[in-house]
């Protein structure tokens, strides 16, 4: 038989042999993101791992194997702060139309859990609200800051995250009446006049949503 087209097949000799390693990547990350909807939709003590197995279509007792506990595993989905990183990327000029998208266009709390609501339904778990803080902390007080010029870098960064978080929050999670029905282009439009004065500190915003130096 020629040797590129013959197939590898497992102890059995009927079925074609599986990549051990591929297998558990799949179930590790079916887990995560089963563990992701559950911990934000229920909270720490609201989730159980059987409810997360059976979201990801595994046994319960696979959880114990690839996380070792359900706090490891809460630990793992808890905060996933690279939704964030194209505001360390993207020019400062277009970090308001990525927080208008973000708000305007993300996903749905259904959809993805908002990290600041995951943590309130886990306000008994210290150890969210620690990890919450320090994540926040290194993308925004840390990170974002250091390409801000000016004074008050860090407040200013958290400011942001202050902006970003809530409004999405309000919009996406509680669906807030004047937040979840407005259109983009309104939410772009005070949203940019709102974050000039954060990212350009020097500059201030005028009725036409621009940072403008006339002062108006």
């Amino acid at each position: 038989m020629d040797g590129s087209t013959a197939k590898v097949t497992d102890e059995t000799g009927g079925r074609p042999a599986r990549t051990r390693k591929h297998c558990a990547t799949a179930t590790r990350g079916a887990l995560m993101e089963a563990a992701a909807l559950r911990f934000g939709r229920y909270g720490y003590d609201g989730a159980s791992i059987r409810d997360i197995a059976k979201d990801a279509g595994v046994d319960a007792a696979l959880v114990y194997r690839y996380f070792g506990s359900k706090e490891a595993l809460f630990a793992a989905v808890s905060i996933d702060t690279a939704i964030f990183d194209p505001l360390l990327q993207v020019p400062l000029d277009e970090v308001a139309a990525w927080v208008s998208d973000f708000v305007a266009n993300g996903p749905t709390d259904e959809e993805v859990p908002h990290p600041v609501l995951s943590v309130l339904r886990s306000s008994s778990r210290e150890e969210a609200v620690e990890r919450f803080r320090e994540d926040v902390t290194e993308v925004f007080s840390r990170n974002f800051a250091e390409r801000l010029e000016g004074p008050d870098a860090a407040l200013r960064a958290e400011l942001l995250a202050a902006w970003l978080l809530g409004t999405s929050l309000l919009r996406k999670a509680f669906r807030t009446p004047a937040l979840e029905s407005a259109s983009e282009a309104a939410l772009h439009g005070h949203l940019q006049a709102g974050l000039a004065r954060l990212l350009q500190p020097d500059q201030r915003s005028c009725g036409c949503g621009r940072t403008c130096p006339c002062g108006l």
